[in-house]
């Protein structure tokens, strides 16, 4: 005697994969809950900035929670949108043959759809635009005044009121010191192609263009060493472009200005440097 074929799209979904799937969930979630557990307090808080380095001025903590936030509002949209398809493939699963009602469109969704977009780009456009006001205000109260030089392929720090630079060399990374508590203000220009001046510990980079001179401040306010390097890719040897920031004691500092004079490097290094006009002085 033949047994009767069954339909699979006609035959009723099994509840014998769901308890599967909960193992599963819950397999991922000890995974997860151990996998923190053994995890040190630093990779911790690595974690909750997001990959960001531990900011190391006055500037960067406005930084972070942007970023930090952005994070915490696409989990929200994605937990939201993971919701509504779990939700119509269980409440709208396809039940026998009958084909389900047909519509040609439906307004609320549709506006739904339109509205809430549109509300969450203005959100992080209003809160972003707020930030980049704060961060990229100048104020010109700044207690030390750096020209940050990018060319092919190094760096040259200015120390404009000190009278001397710093150089780097092929053999050598530049190297920027700053007084810790104590405003900068960064001149950025370049005499030959687009750089990108960019310390990752400060949670921020400008581009270095030619014939055009860039301005930020921040305030330094971490004593320690940090990397620096050119975030645009510039040319054959953008690699090399590294430099070393040190972040030290007012003392240490004017000790760092002092030595730069006694090996000759007073004055300013020729840089192509631009006024707010554009023109080279």
């Amino acid at each position: 005697m033949s047994t009767p074929s069954v339909d699979r799209q006609t035959r009723p979904a099994s509840g014998r994969l769901r308890p599967r799937r909960v193992v599963g969930l819950a397999g991922a979630l000890a995974l997860v809950a151990l996998v923190a557990t053994g995890c040190s307090q630093s990779e911790i808080e690595a974690w909750q900035r997001g990959g960001f380095p531990a900011p190391a001025t006055e500037q960067a903590p406005i930084i972070l929670q942007q970023w930090q936030l952005s994070w915490v509002a696409a989990l929200i949209v994605g937990a939201l949108v993971w919701g509504l398809i779990i939700i119509a493939i269980i409440a709208f699963r396809r039940r026998g043959n009958e084909v389900p009602e047909q519509t040609k469109y439906n307004l609320p969704i549709e506006m739904l759809y339109t509205v809430a977009p549109l509300i969450m780009i203005m959100t992080m456009f209003y809160f972003t635009a707020r930030d980049q006001a704060e961060i990229q205000k100048v104020t010109n109260d700044q207690a030390l005044t750096v020209n940050v030089v990018g060319f092919k392929w190094n760096w040259a720090f200015n120390y404009i009121d000190q009278g001397a630079y710093s150089i780097g060399t092929p053999e050598h990374r530049s190297e920027l010191v700053l007084p810790v508590d104590e405003k900068v203000k960064f001149e950025l220009t370049s005499p030959d192609v687009i750089h990108s001046f960019w310390i990752p510990s400060f949670l921020y980079k400008m581009d270095v263009f030619p014939g055009r001179k860039n301005v930020f401040e921040v305030t330094p306010n971490k004593i320690g060493v940090y990397a620096g390097r050119c975030a645009e890719l510039c040319g054959v040897d953008h690699s090399q472009m590294l430099f070393t920031v040190r972040v030290v004691p007012k003392a240490e500092f004017e000790a760092w200005i002092a030595s730069l004079k006694a090996k000759g490097q007073s004055g300013m290094i020729e840089t192509g440097r631009t006024n707010d006009a554009g023109a080279t002085e």
